[in-house]
């Protein structure tokens, strides 16, 4: 086994680069990283006390393991912070170079296999902030500069932390290579969390997995996902059962929920959506072009054949493959539907009946009909007649 990127992490990398060139030159420019390093290396000396190999040897033993299975060649250092607190760990990041401070009783509260899982985790933070030439750290940097920039929105916010999140479980996975065993990494990671001084790793996963049975449990971490979803993913991981990672990190989207990947992924289907409502030609009336350039000023619909001969319910377009926005952003997709039935009101029921055809198509009917009645006062026994099965009489 091997450590590679997550997809998500190269997705962000490719999405900075394009998305924000003159941000990614700063951020790997010279003087971004000498500044960095040497902050890094005062933060080091004021926070912290180095170990000597001779007298913490069997911490050195454990992280020197750690670094053969990563398959990194590096000089090692280890400290103690100096502040009390509960037990902790941190890589300080410097290429070339490998840095982990440990907080608390760490050294007393972990035998040798959990103590090789905590120096797998933290120099695997090590391993994919080298990979690529620095691009994930510096991902990482930038995020986190942009989330806590006065201009920041949400979707920043979001970034920087599910960035975070994936690192995580990425580093959890480098637990594993080191130990080569889940029950040492589950140990180490309940140890760590609880200070609790014995553990049973299977009895904590049969608990994630009770939370899992009881119904979708995504992680609300800022940087860190909670203990049962890491635990839970390390071990579906080490089983190659990592499939239904995403749904544990981010759960299902919504529209305050939206990361700078979502941001450009729902953009394109709206586009593309709008695009299909309104392929009929009859439907491209200049009042209904100028409300669907508020969204897109150089919206282009393809025209499907035929003005208005056709029922409201008969397209061509193939319906747009919504995935994982069409159920969770039901609302936001029919709110858009019902702004098009209002915008022509030249064209009576038709833009209506067009929009609950084209709901019926995304199985989102009974929702439209719902807000068509709230929000334009719409009588049933109007949606009736201007059903799909009715209309098609």
């Amino acid at each position: 086994m091997t450590l590679a990127p997550l997809p998500h992490h190269t997705r962000v990398v490719a999405h900075l680069k394009a998305h924000e060139p003159d941000l990614w030159a700063w951020f790997t420019s010279a003087p971004s990283w000498s500044e960095l390093l040497e902050r890094t290396r005062l933060l080091l000396l004021k926070r912290a006390v180095r170990l000597d190999r001779a007298t913490h040897h069997h911490l050195y033993a454990a992280a020197d393991h750690a670094l053969a299975a990563l398959q990194l060649d590096l000089p090692l250092t280890l400290y103690q912070a100096t502040h009390p607190g509960a037990a902790n760990a941190a890589l300080f990041y410097l290429p070339g170079e490998a840095h982990v401070v440990l907080e608390g009783p760490v050294e007393a509260l972990l035998d040798a296999d959990e103590l090789r899982a905590l120096f797998g985790h933290e120099l695997a933070h090590h391993a994919l902030w080298s990979m690529d030439d620095g691009a994930y750290f510096v991902a990482d940097r930038l995020l986190d500069a942009s989330a806590a920039a006065d201009a920041a929105e949400d979707a920043h916010d979001v970034a920087a932390r599910r960035f975070a999140l994936y690192t995580e479980i990425f580093a959890d996975r480098g637990s594993l290579l080191a130990t080569g065993d889940v029950d040492p990494v589950i140990r180490c990671l309940v140890k760590m969390q609880t200070g609790l001084s014995q553990v049973s790793a299977a009895a904590y996963l049969q608990q994630a997995e009770e939370i899992f049975e009881l119904g979708e449990a995504r992680t609300e971490g800022v940087t860190h996902p909670e203990m049962f979803i890491r635990a839970r993913a390390v071990d579906r991981f080490a089983r190659a059962l990592d499939a239904d990672l995403e749904p544990m990190i981010e759960g299902a989207p919504t529209l305050t929920s939206l990361d700078l990947l979502q941001q450009v992924e729902l953009t394109d289907l709206t586009r593309r959506f709008l695009e299909w409502a309104l392929a009929p030609a009859w439907m491209q009336s200049a009042p209904m072009l100028a409300h669907a350039r508020l969204f897109f000023d150089d919206l282009q619909p393809q025209s499907a054949s035929g003005a208005r001969s056709p029922g409201p319910h008969e397209l061509d377009a193939p319906v747009p493959e919504l995935g994982r926005y069409r159920e969770s952003l039901a609302d936001y997709w029919c709110y858009l539907l019902l702004d098009l039935a209002a915008a022509d009101p030249s064209l009576e029921d038709q833009p209506l009946a067009h929009a609950l055809g084209l709901a019926e198509q995304l199985a989102l009917l009974p929702r439209l009909e719902e807000l068509a009645k709230r929000e334009l006062k719409v009588k049933a026994r109007t949606l009736a007649k201007l059903r799909p099965e009715e209309a098609s009489r």
